[in-house]
C-alpha cells in the first residue's frame, strides 16, 4: 500500500459506470490518489485511497488487470483503462519493476466487466451489503444461513451473487460434484448434513483454486501475467461425455441456471424428499 497513481489513461470512456459523482473522469478513476488499501468481496475488488475515494473493479468474464512496463498503444482496443503507479519507496511490490513506476492495465475483450467510482468507504459498504456472504472467507454458518431452505435450484443459487458472493460457473459445477448435489436440485429438499457437505465443498474448491492461481481456459492471467493452474484439477467442468472420476459413467451435459453445466446423474442423484432420501432408494 502507499503507492500513488500519477496518471490515468482511458481508452473506453463508457467503462466507468454512471454514478451520482460529478467529479471529472480522471478524478473518479483515482488520478493523483494514494492507495490506502485493497479490499475484496466476492467477485468485486475495491481500491480505497487515502483521501476516501473508492474504485470498484469487477472483471466480468474476460477482464484482467496486469502490471506492465509501458502504456497500451492506441491499437490495443481491449485496453480500456491504464494507471501509472508509483510504488512507495522503499517497498517490495510483487512486480518486476521494483521501486520504479509501472502501468496497471485493465483489459476486457468481452466487455462484461465494470469500473464503478464511489465517494467513500461508507458507500462501498452499502454496495456490498447487497451481496451475499463471501463464499471464500465467510464462516460456514453464514453460508448455511444464506442457503438453508431456499426453494431454488442449487446451481442458480450458487451463481446468484445476492445469495453467495464469489462462486462462478466453473466452481459451482466443481463444488456441486464434490458434495454429490445435482445442479437442478432444489435446496429446500436437502438435509442439514447435505447442506454442510455442500458448504464445505464450496470452500474446499475455492481454496484449491486460489492456491493454484485460478483457472485459465482461454485468456485469464493474474496481475503479473501468469496463467492459472487449477484447470488441470477440474473434476468435471468441461468434461461432458467423459467418464465420471468417481463411478466411471459418462458425465452429463445440461443447461442449468442458463449456463452450460456438467454433472453425474449417478453420483449427484436428485433428492425428492426431505432429510436426504432419494426417490426409489433408502439412501
Amino acid at each position: 500500500m502507499g503507492a500513488t497513481i500519477v496518471e490515468v489513461r482511458c481508452g473506453r470512456h463508457n467503462m466507468l459506470a454512471t454514478t451520482s459523482l460529478r467529479s471529472p473522469r480522471p478524478v473518479r478513476l483515482l488520478n493523483g490518489a494514494t492507495v490506502a488499501s485493497l479490499q475484496r468481496h466476492g467477485k468485486q475488488m475495491a481500491i480505497v485511497t487515502v483521501d476516501g475515494r473508492v474504485l470498484v473493479v469487477h472483471l466480468g468474464m474476460s477482464g484482467r488487470m496486469t502490471f506492465e512496463s509501458a502504456p497500451p498503444t492506441d491499437a490495443d482496443r481491449h485496453a480500456h483503462v491504464a494507471w501509472l503507479v508509483q510504488p512507495k519507496s522503499p517497498s517490495k511490490p510483487k512486480v518486476p519493476w521494483g521501486n520504479t513506476a509501472h502501468w496497471l492495465v485493465f483489459r476486457d475483450p468481452r466487455r462484461f466487466g465494470e469500473l464503478a467510482s464511489l465517494a467513500s468507504p461508507t458507500a462501498l459498504e452499502r454496495r456490498w451489503r447487497a451481496l451475499g456472504p463471501d463464499a471464500f472467507l465467510a464462516p460456514p454458518d453464514a453460508l448455511m444461513a444464506a442457503l438453508r431452505g431456499l426453494r431454488r435450484q442449487a446451481k442458480a443459487a450458487l451463481l446468484d451473487q445476492a445469495v453467495l458472493a464469489g462462486v462462478g460457473n466453473i466452481y459451482a459445477d466443481e463444488s456441486l460434484f464434490r458434495a454429490g448435489v445435482h445442479p437442478t436440485q432444489s435446496l429446500d429438499r436437502l438435509s442439514e448434513d447435505r447442506l454442510v457437505r455442500l458448504i464445505a465443498a464450496i470452500q474446499v474448491t475455492l481454496t484449491a483454486a486460489v492456491n493454484s492461481g485460478g483457472s485459465t481456459l482461454r485468456d485469464y492471467v493474474d496481475a503479473n501475467a501468469q496463467a492459472g493452474g487449477y484447470q488441470s484439477y477440474h473434476l468435471i467442468y468441461g468434461r461432458a461425455g467423459e467418464a465420471c472420476p468417481t463411478c466411471g459413467r459418462p458425465l452429463e451435459g445440461l443447461t442449468a441456471a442458463g449456463r452450460t453445466t456438467v454433472a453425474c446423474s449417478t453420483c449427484q442423484r436428485l433428492i425428492h424428499k426431505r432429510r436426504g432420501k432419494v426417490a426409489g432408494s433408502s439412501g
